[in-house]
């Protein structure tokens, strides 16, 4: 028979955020894995000389460009929501839409690394590639808002932890803002242009820093 105390444990708020988080890294854990479907083996008439595989590797480089840079980013995301949900405490049904907005983003990102990755330095699929990872960090942003406010957050959560939290996702936000304007541009610097994500970090930590100093 099971104890009242036992019972509040396995069915209170904190089982509800467990499975909020077991779930969000089942998902990630799929989408990063199926990001190599799409990677497809050559397959060349037995006897082929050694060049010729060399070649059709070569013509893959595309794909796994897109693979590497989707690997990371997603991981990224990933490692930003394990961080977040680190300063929760409280489960609360205001989760469920960003948190399931942020795993949507997330679980289309196969597509759109293919989409790139099969037309690359292309301006509509780098475009749509970057502006879908603008989508994400807005989603992700959001899920921050609500992870670091009450009735969520953590009471004892660090001031600190929680504004740095909010301005990785501003960052994120402003650096995939900035990738899809640049892949309109100039297309083939669309993807390169995500490296800015950490350069507005430590522009809004020095902001925010500058301000703090002033108060």
């Amino acid at each position: 028979m099971v104890s009242r105390s036992e019972s509040t444990v396995a069915h209170g708020p904190e089982h509800g955020l467990e499975r909020l988080i077991f779930f969000s890294d089942a998902v990630f854990a799929i989408v990063i894995t199926l990001l190599v479907i799409d990677l497809h083996a050559p397959r060349l008439p037995y006897g082929s000389p050694d060049r010729a595989y060399w070649i059709a590797l070569a013509e893959l480089t595309p794909g796994f460009i897109g693979f590497v840079i989707s690997f990371f980013v997603i991981g990224f995301y990933w490692t930003g929501h394990h961080r977040t949900l680190s300063l929760a405490r409280h489960f609360s049904p205001k989760l469920f839409a960003p948190n399931l907005m942020l795993l949507a983003a997330v679980a289309a990102m196969p597509f759109f690394t293919a989409f790139a990755s099969a037309n690359p330095a292309m301006r509509v699929p780098v475009f749509c590639y970057c502006a879908w990872l603008l989508v994400a960090g807005v989603c992700n942003r959001w899920l921050q808002a609500v992870v670091t406010s009450p009735p969520v957050v953590d009471e004892h959560a660090p001031h600190d932890l929680i504004l740095t939290a909010r301005d990785r996702g501003t960052a994120v936000i402003l650096g995939t803002l900035t990738a899809t304007i640049v892949s309109l541009v100039i297309p083939i610097f669309g993807q390169m242009a995500l490296c800015s994500i950490p350069a507005w970090r430590g522009l809004l930590h020095r902001l925010r820093e500058r301000k703090a100093a002033k108060e």
